[in-house]
This record gives C-alpha cells, sequence and structure tokens, in this order.
C-alpha cells in the first residue's frame, strides 16, 4: 500500500532521469496530472500524456535531457502527510533563486511558485524542482 503518491511519482522521476530514461510511467490520478503540467510549463520535461491499459490508467512522462544530463538536477518533496507546509502569498519560497519552481497546491489550483505570487494566493508547498 502506497501512503504518498506523489513522493513515488517524484522519485520515478528523478530515478530514470539518473538512468537516463527517455520516459517514464506512473499510475494516473489528477494531483500527478497537474504536477506534469507545471514541469511541462516550465520546460523540466517534454511532454506527458495519459495512457489507456485497461483498467486505471497510466501517466506517461517524458523527460528531457541537455549535454546527456537530466535537466530535472533536483527533485524534493516538501510537504509530507505526517508533516504539511502551508506558505501565506508573502512567504512563497523562491527556489535558486527564480532558477527552480517550487509546485503549490493553492485554493487556485495547483500553480507553480511564480503564478501563485502573481494571483497572490498562499498554499501547500508540494515540491521543489531545479
Amino acid at each position: 500500500m502506497m501512503t504518498d503518491p506523489v513522493a513515488d511519482m517524484l522519485t520515478r522521476i528523478r530515478n530514470a532521469g539518473q538512468a537516463s530514461h527517455k520516459w517514464v510511467d506512473m499510475p494516473v490520478s489528477k494531483i500527478k496530472i497537474e504536477i506534469a503540467r507545471l514541469l511541462q510549463e516550465s520546460h523540466f520535461v517534454h511532454a506527458h500524456k495519459v495512457l489507456q491499459d485497461g483498467r486505471f490508467g497510466v501517466l506517461r512522462v517524458y523527460l528531457k535531457y541537455h549535454e546527456g544530463k537530466p535537466v530535472i538536477r533536483h527533485l524534493e518533496r516538501v510537504s509530507r502527510p505526517g508533516r504539511r507546509h502551508y506558505v501565506a502569498k508573502d512567504e512563497i519560497p523562491r527556489v535558486r533563486n527564480g532558477l527552480g519552481m517550487a509546485i503549490l497546491s493553492t485554493s487556485a489550483g495547483m500553480l507553480s511558485d511564480r503564478a501563485a505570487r502573481d494571483a497572490g494566493v498562499g498554499g501547500e508547498v508540494m515540491a521543489k524542482v531545479w
């Protein structure tokens, strides 16, 4: 039984990047699709798509590389099921002075740190990427 599907997703992406895989498959959920969408919009991955396998579906994330190294250098889960991490709109973290991205779950949906600052909303910091 998996207790933290988001941490599982981030670990799968991290491991596939270190192994130089072209893509990584994982069980699909709405929150994972939104995280993959944010990673694609911020140019950390090439693309993502939902494939039907006859049961629940599979989320496939196509990884991106630059000069043979994965574009995602570091992927860190911040808020965990046992220890949630919430921030106000003025406390949203800047990851690597703007070179990275924080993924937030807000009342306006899943947003990057920049989009959350622009919208003026805080929320739960799900992960940090650089």
